[in-house]
């Protein structure tokens, strides 16, 4: 399976961003720098539902070794891990923030994962906010927008091929994981 492969599992089109922003914002060379380096995810708006997107994905980057630190303003655990109200609340490290939140939230929490000296922020699929990203630009995260954490994790480590997703790789051999 290459470029020509059916829409249905084509990972290019599970996007926004215009071209310009796509090379920008979705660059592989950056994800992967970012998925090869945190160890720590602090996740904005993960849910107490496990139905819910967010959850799967916090579930997802736990069994692949992360730790998953859930903001969330009313819970106090989640996955066995305290849960806090903001990104300020959080007394350790963090490598990456990444936002399950309407866009028009993604400033406020870039401001703060540029507050805790987060790494790099990441807005999931179909939150896109330029005011976030020039937030976090300006204070030297790295940025991911518009892209599925978990999606692109799966991508890299070799894994998404498994469920019948095309990757956008042709190789026999596995890809190495990380830069």
């Amino acid at each position: 399976m290459g470029s020509g492969s059916s829409l249905a599992c084509d990972l290019t089109l599970n996007s926004v961003l215009s071209p310009e922003l796509k090379a920008k914002y979705q660059n592989q060379q950056t994800i992967r720098r970012i998925l090869g380096q945190a160890r720590t995810v602090a996740m904005v708006g993960l849910s107490t539902h496990r139905q819910k997107a967010s959850y799967f994905v916090a579930t997802y980057l736990v069994s692949h070794g992360f730790r998953v630190i859930p903001v969330h303003p009313k819970a106090k655990e989640i996955l066995g891990e305290k849960a806090y109200p903001t990104l300020l609340d959080i007394t350790g490290p963090v490598d990456l923030v990444t936002i399950f939140r309407p866009s028009r939230e993604a400033p406020r929490y870039a401001r703060q994962a540029a507050e805790i000296g987060a790494k790099a922020l990441w807005l999931q699929l179909r939150i896109v906010s330029e005011e976030a990203v020039g937030i976090a630009e300006a204070a030297g995260l790295d940025v991911v927008m518009d892209r599925c954490v978990k999606m692109e994790h799966g991508r890299y480590d070799g894994t998404m091929h498994f469920v019948g997703m095309n990757t956008g790789i042709l190789t026999a051999r596995r890809a190495r994981r990380w830069l």
